[in-house]
């Protein structure tokens, strides 16, 4: 490939983060280095997520890094759920990616997120594709939990969950579906209590509901 990508490009490729920046970056595959495309699809924000989310998965599984990287992702999603300046950050179009570049630098500093999550997330913010950050991160957990033989599942409640509410969540969740659950939480002071549990693309079915209902008397317990 010759030239730089520039942003108006399908998608710029994904490669081996760590050269993120350099010439080899933005021509393609370094000599001797694996590159990672991202095929061109419609720029919907869910075909944005599952090409990044997929490129990440694949190379986090190459250098054995996945539990790295989830945890950094787990980071860096109660970051976005407790920062509001972050938010905008990502969300924002106002921004150039020279701005957003610098911004996550200093906050993934801040958050002791480094190696191929900052890389791959700085690269994101560079081909301007940091609006689709929380759409890429539960596309990356659910390809994790799949590769795992487990289920991923998403609960949001009023406010941060207990150890022992989430191992009791999961318990439930393990006996209601027949598997392990990976499960990724959110939270939402609006809720003002409860919780809101969605299995895939789906929310829980009433026979779940019933036993998250008696889950929830037992957490204000163990709570």
């Amino acid at each position: 490939m010759s030239g730089r990508a520039s942003p108006a490009d399908a998608e710029a490729p994904i490669q081996n983060f760590s050269t993120l920046g350099d010439e080899a970056a933005q021509k393609g595959a370094r000599p001797g280095g694996k590159a990672f495309h991202v095929a061109g699809e419609a720029h919907t924000s869910s075909g944005v997520a599952g090409r990044y989310a997929t490129a990440l998965f694949e190379l986090a599984l190459e250098e054995q890094a996945l539990e790295q990287v989830a945890n950094d992702i787990n980071r860096f999603n109660e970051a976005l759920d407790a920062v509001e300046d972050l938010r905008r950050l990502v969300k924002s179009p106002v921004f150039t990616a020279e701005e957003q570049g610098r911004a996550l630098a200093a906050i993934l500093e801040k958050l002791k997120i480094e190696g191929l999550t900052k890389n791959f997330l700085l690269l994101v913010a560079k081909n301007r594709r940091l609006f689709a950050t929380p759409e890429m991160m539960p596309a990356f957990r659910a390809m994790l939990a799949r590769h795992r033989g487990e289920t991923s599942a998403a609960v949001t409640a009023a406010s941060k969950l207990t150890k022992a509410q989430v191992t009791a969540l999961k318990q439930a969740l393990k006996a209601a579906l027949g598997k392990e659950v990976m499960l990724e939480e959110r939270v939402d002071p609006k809720l003002l209590g409860g919780l809101i549990v969605k299995v895939g693309s789906r929310m829980i079915d009433s026979s779940l509901r019933t036993r998250l209902n008696t889950l929830k008397v037992a957490m204000k317990e163990v709570g």
